[in-house]
C-alpha cells in the first residue's frame, strides 16, 4: 500500500503538467484561428478552419486566398517568433538566475539590431540570409560581451546589458543618420512588427528557430541540474561550462533569428517565463515546454490587438508588447526587489 501511494504521489504532478500543457495547446490553436480571422476583411472561424483543412486551389474563394496566402503565414510567423523570444528569455533567466533577465534587457536584441544596420550600411545584408547572419552574429557578440563583463553577479549582468543597449542604440541611430539608404531600410524593420513580414521567405529563419528550440529541449535536463547550483551540478556529472556555452549559443540563435525576421520585439521573454514557472514548479524541461506554447499565445494576442486598436491602420506589435511588458517589469521588480538582482 505504501508503494502504491508513493507512486501515485509521484505520478500526479506529471499528469497535472501534461493536462495543463494540452489545455495550453488547445488555447494556442483557438487563438491562432481567431487571429487568422481578424483583419480588414473578417473571416468566420468556421471558414478559417475550412480554408486550412480543405483548400480548393487557386480558383477558390477570396476568404481561402486571404487565409492561406496572408493570414496563416502571419500566424505561423507569430508562433515561431513568440516561441523563440519566450524560450530565449527562459534560458537567460535560468542561466543567470535573474528573474528580470530578458534578451532585450541584456542587450542581445540591440546587438542584433546594430549588426543588421551595420550590414545594411556595408551592403552585405540585402538578402534575408545576410540579415539573419548579421543578426545572429550581433547577438553572439553582445551576449559574450555582456556575460564577460557581468558574469560575477546578476546585478552587473543587467547593468552591463542596459549600458550596452544604450551604446548600440546610439551607434545605430548615428549610422541611420549618416546613411539615408540605411534609414529607408531600417524604418520598416526598426519597430518590431508582423505586418508584411509573412510575404518574405521564411524557410531559413523557421529552420534556425526550430533547430534551436529542439536544442533547448534536449539541453533542459542539464539546465535543470545547473539551476540547482554549480556544486550540485558537478556532483550530478554535468559539465557546467559546456552547458553555459551551449545555452548562450541557443539564446543568440533564437534571438537573432526572431529579430532578423520580425524586428526587435521586447518583453515577451520577460513576461511568459514568469507565468510558465508557476506551472512548471521548479522543472526546467516543463518551464521550456510551457513557454514554447504560452509565448506564441501572447504574441498572437498582441498581434490581434495591433490590428484592432486603431481604426485607420495597424499598430506595430512591439508597441503592444511594450504596453503589456512595462507593468510586468514593474511587478517583477516590486516582487523580487534588489535581492533578485
Amino acid at each position: 500500500m505504501t508503494v502504491t501511494r508513493q507512486a501515485g504521489t509521484t505520478a500526479a504532478p506529471g499528469v497535472k503538467r501534461t493536462t495543463v500543457l494540452i489545455a495550453a495547446l488547445v488555447a494556442l490553436a483557438l487563438v491562432a484561428v481567431v487571429s487568422i480571422g481578424i483583419g480588414a476583411h473578417a473571416v468566420a472561424p468556421g471558414e478559417v478552419v475550412r480554408a486550412l483543412v480543405s483548400y480548393s486551389g487557386p480558383g477558390g474563394s477570396s476568404d481561402q486566398t486571404i487565409v492561406r496566402d496572408v493570414r496563416a503565414p502571419r500566424a505561423l510567423l507569430a508562433i515561431a517568433v513568440g516561441a523563440a523570444l519566450g524560450v530565449a528569455g527562459a534560458l537567460i533567466q535560468t542561466l543567470s538566475r535573474n528573474p528580470l533577465a530578458e534578451p532585450g534587457i541584456l542587450g542581445v536584441t540591440s546587438g542584433a539590431g546594430f549588426a543588421v544596420t551595420l550590414g545594411s550600411a556595408l551592403g552585405a545584408a540585402a538578402s534575408q540570409a545576410g540579415q539573419l547572419a548579421f543578426a545572429v552574429l550581433g547577438s553572439v557578440l553582445a551576449a559574450v560581451l555582456v556575460y564577460s563583463v557581468g558574469r560575477q553577479s546578476p546585478l552587473r549582468l543587467v547593468l552591463s546589458g542596459v549600458a550596452l543597449t544604450a551604446v548600440l542604440n546610439g551607434l545605430t541611430l548615428g549610422m541611420r543618420l549618416m546613411f539615408p539608404d540605411v534609414l529607408d531600410q531600417y524604418r520598416f524593420w526598426s519597430v518590431g512588427s508582423l505586418a508584411g513580414r509573412e510575404q518574405a521567405p521564411l524557410l531559413l529563419p523557421m529552420v534556425v528557430i526550430g533547430l534551436a528550440l529542439i536544442g533547448a529541449l534536449l539541453l533542459s535536463r542539464s539546465l535543470n541540474a545547473v539551476a540547482l547550483g554549480e556544486t550540485v551540478a558537478h556532483t550530478l556529472g554535468t559539465n557546467v561550462a559546456r552547458v553555459r556555452l551551449t545555452t548562450l549559443v541557443l539564446i543568440t540563435a533564437l534571438t537573432g533569428a526572431a529579430t532578423a525576421v520580425a524586428g526587435p520585439i521586447l518583453f515577451v521573454g520577460l513576461i511568459v517565463p514568469h507565468l510558465a514557472r508557476r506551472l512548471a514548479t521548479g522543472s526546467v524541461p516543463w518551464l521550456l515546454a510551457y513557454t514554447m506554447v504560452l509565448a506564441p499565445i501572447l504574441l498572437l494576442v498582441a498581434d490581434i490587438g495591433s490590428r484592432v486598436l486603431l481604426p485607420t491602420g495597424e499598430v506595430p506589435v512591439a508597441i503592444v508588447t511594450a504596453f503589456l511588458g512595462a507593468p510586468a517589469l514593474i511587478w517583477a521588480v516590486r516582487k523580487y526587489g534588489v535581492a533578485a538582482l
